[in-house]
């Protein structure tokens, strides 16, 4: 038997089990009627997902409010490949998850379906593009590539990016080998 659950939920956004306590003193059980009924879908850590239907069926939730919900507000920063790529600078990496730079936790979570390594670090907000340099520089090994060959192209291309912001860059979120790094690059541009 099936009982009919009243509860208005928006579609399409990501959802704390604990929001579910305006509705009801037990948010668990009504987690789990919510979900028979098919209001929401399980994405585990605690979310819920009010079910937003497309075009072509069901929308999964974004990573950005994935993110948000899990991380409950505060910020964070998804880096990786396809940042590091972009800069033009000889990377061509993949990895199989994002990587997030946050203020809250460290290691890896899978949500809704999607993997994420999360880690607890500094970093700016908003981040500009010299911050995503000293970033490649300081993750070089885990995507195969030579610090030194890196050094090498952002020497050829040093004009894409400001000296001031880039030496700042490395100054605060840089260890002293991105911080030395930049300082080669940069005199022998």
């Amino acid at each position: 038997m099936t009982v009919a659950v009243h509860v208005q939920l928006d579609p399409g956004r990501v959802y704390r089990t604990s929001e579910l306590r305006q509705w009801s003193a037990n948010p668990t059980r009504l987690s789990a009627r919510l979900e028979q009924a098919g209001q929401i879908r399980r994405l585990g850590h605690g979310l819920l997902y009010a079910p937003y239907r497309g075009r072509f069926g069901e929308v999964p939730p974004s990573e950005e409010a994935l993110l948000s919900t899990f991380l409950e507000g505060t910020p964070y920063l998804i880096t990786g490949p396809s940042r590091w790529n972009a800069l033009g600078l000889g990377s061509t990496a993949l990895f199989a998850h994002p990587l997030v730079y946050n203020t809250q936790r460290t290691g890896y979570f899978l949500l809704g379906g999607r993997g994420f390594t999360l880690r607890r670090v500094g970093f700016p907000v908003p981040a500009p593009a010299e911050w995503f340099v000293v970033d490649l520089l300081r993750n070089a090994a885990s995507v195969g590539m030579d610090p030194q060959e890196l050094v090498m192209h952002l020497r050829a291309s040093v004009d894409r990016f400001d000296p001031k912001v880039l030496t700042a860059m490395a100054a605060r979120f840089g260890r002293r080998a991105e911080q030395a790094w930049v300082r080669l690059a940069l005199k022998e541009a």
